[in-house]
């Protein structure tokens, strides 16, 4: 995909509980081009894991516009968000969400059975750097051998977006270092476009663009003009 992949216009998502309304996200708008890691910056509660469950066809917005290139997310129901989810998306979450009575090699093949074009799980763990794990269960593994079988899950199905919400959240820090450097490799070699939600700042320095969020909107864009790897960060 060539362009912007995501186009936000005056996105707004307000949750309703009884008398109380929780206005999550206030008005955002932003482009995220083709190939871009992003991350996003913010305290709890400012709006980035909304919008990021809205980009992926989790949740649906109030009001505004949300394109997926040139498809109108905010104007699909729920059987064409699935079918959106299915073609374009992967995720990785802070836990795992891993079956335990898999394999590392059957949990990724669970994608590969419902995708159009998967890659053979082999390969997605490969390039995690874990084929010598993959025939190891869940509970055999380290924290972040399991965040690195979430991502190899994720990318199996060649997503042309990979959203992570908190993926070093649960770990370490020299874990975490490896987990962020698998989705700067899986950047760099299918151009995927990667958003990373994270409350940890050093990991700002491995994106092209950091978007800061207070109170449900963007209030502070910054461009890293050259990204700094993953292993160089000090943590």
């Amino acid at each position: 995909m060539n362009g912007s992949v995501f186009s936000a216009r005056s996105l707004t998502k307000t949750y309703v509980s009884g008398e109380t309304e929780v206005r999550a996200l206030r008005g955002v708008d932003l482009e995220i081009a083709a190939g871009e890691v992003v991350v996003l910056l913010g305290p709890s509660g400012s709006g980035k894991s909304t919008l990021l469950n809205i980009m992926g066809g989790l949740d649906q917005a109030t009001s505004g516009q949300l394109f997926f290139g040139d498809q109108e997310l905010t104007s699909l129901d729920d059987k064409e968000l699935t079918a959106y989810r299915r073609q374009h998306v992967g995720f990785v979450f802070q836990f795992y969400n891993l079956m335990p009575s898999l394999t590392a090699y059957e949990n990724v093949l669970l994608v590969t059975e419902i995708s159009d074009d998967p890659m053979h799980p082999d390969e997605a763990l490969a390039l995690v750097g874990l084929e010598e794990r993959m025939h190891h269960f869940p509970a055999q593994l380290s924290g972040g051998e399991q965040q690195r079988v979430a991502i190899a899950r994720a990318i199996a199905k060649r997503p042309d977006v990979l959203l992570c919400d908190e993926p070093t959240g649960a770990l370490d820090s020299k874990t975490g270092i490896r987990v962020i450097e698998a989705l700067l490799s899986i950047n760099a070699r299918f151009g995927t476009t990667t958003l990373i939600i994270t409350h940890n700042a050093s990991i700002q320095n491995v994106a092209d663009r950091v978007l800061f969020f207070t109170d449900g909107q963007i209030s502070n864009v910054r461009k890293n003009q050259a990204r700094r790897a993953a292993a160089e960060l000090n943590w």
